[in-house]
Order: structure tokens, then sequence, then C-alpha cells
């Protein structure tokens, strides 16, 4: 456990755990306010992330972007964006269980370090690894489960809303329940 950034990321970016070492451009750590109360977290970077190093930055993050954006969010100010595996899966498959093994403790010490009050799962995937393994993704977004005083939500993958735009409303209602939360419990976050 690293118990600051700097040796975090440079430790990461060297990492070979596992084979997605072997295909990377880039190992995509994280981007945003380190102090943020808000984290998002997605399954793993895509083509674009990994060219640029930078998660969801692609159709699907300039998706997420204005939706952050139409409730004060923004991925540079007042939130924290990571994935759960580091490197590109090959074709952007979803990534399997023993990357995420090999990954996770990245996220842990993220997390740590951050210390968020909110955590949102961008997906099924990362739902399924953070809140709560038997996750319905369509039927249980947008609901905020708490553990060890964390409050956690899983939120439809922008790259799913993409597919298919008849779900932009409810991926919508998300952010606005998740800015009520944000007011609820850590306010400050509009003031970063």
């Amino acid at each position: 456990m690293f118990n600051n950034w700097e040796d975090l990321i440079a430790e990461c970016s060297k990492c070979q755990k596992c084979d997605l070492c072997k295909t990377r451009n880039n190992v995509v750590v994280g981007v945003g306010n380190k102090n943020a109360d808000v984290m998002f977290i997605g399954e793993g970077p895509g083509e674009n992330e990994d060219l640029q190093g930078e998660p969801f930055v692609g159709r699907g993050g300039q998706l997420l972007d204005k939706m952050l954006t139409a409730v004060d969010l923004d991925r540079k100010k007042n939130i924290y964006i990571a994935n759960i595996v580091k490197c590109r899966p090959p074709q952007n498959r979803d990534p399997k269980p023993e990357e995420q093994e090999m990954c996770i403790d990245w996220l842990r010490n993220q997390t740590k370090l951050i210390s968020p009050k909110i955590i949102v799962c961008l997906g099924r995937i990362a739902a399924a690894r953070i809140i709560k393994s038997d996750i319905k993704i369509t039927k249980e977004h947008g609901i905020f489960f708490e553990r060890n005083g964390i409050f956690m939500m899983a939120m439809l993958h922008p790259a799913a809303v993409l597919r298919d735009p008849r779900k932009r409303p409810e991926a919508f209602d998300d952010f606005l329940k998740l800015r009520e939360k944000i007011n609820e419990i850590c306010p400050d976050t509009y003031k970063m």
C-alpha cells in the first residue's frame, strides 16, 4: 500500500501482473481531483483511453462529461475517475476475473488515498466488483448502497446509453440522484 500518489502512479505504470501489460500503450491510472469526495469507477480503458492515458475520453467519455456538466461536476475539478483494470483488454472485451483480481489492489490504494464519501460504479462489471456480485444493473442503477460509511451507486455505462439512446433519460435521472446525495452528505464538492 502506497501512502502517496507519486509512488502509486510510478509503480502502477510499471505493472506487469497480468498479460494486459503486453498489449497496452498506456497504463490508465485515473484522472481528477485527488481530494474529491466523489469517485467514479469504470471497468477498464478502451482504445482511446489506452492511446491517451486517461479514462473515459472516447464517445462514452464525451457523454459522461455532458452528464457531469449538467449536475455541476467536472473530471478535472471536483471528482476523480478510475477503472478496475488499468490496461486495455484486447478488442475492448470485458476484463476477466483474474485480470480484475491482479489489478484491484491499485484501485483499493487509490480509494484509500482519496477516501471518497460517494463511489459511482459505471456499468455492470464495476458495480458487480465494487457494490455486490449479483447486482442487476438494469433494475438497481440509481439506488444507493452504504458500506463502511461510503455511499455507492451503480449507473448505466455511458457506452450502453450510446448503444440504446432510449436509456438516456434514466441515465440522466441517476445523475440527478447523485447531485441530491452530494448536496446531502458532501456539499463542499460544489465549492472545489
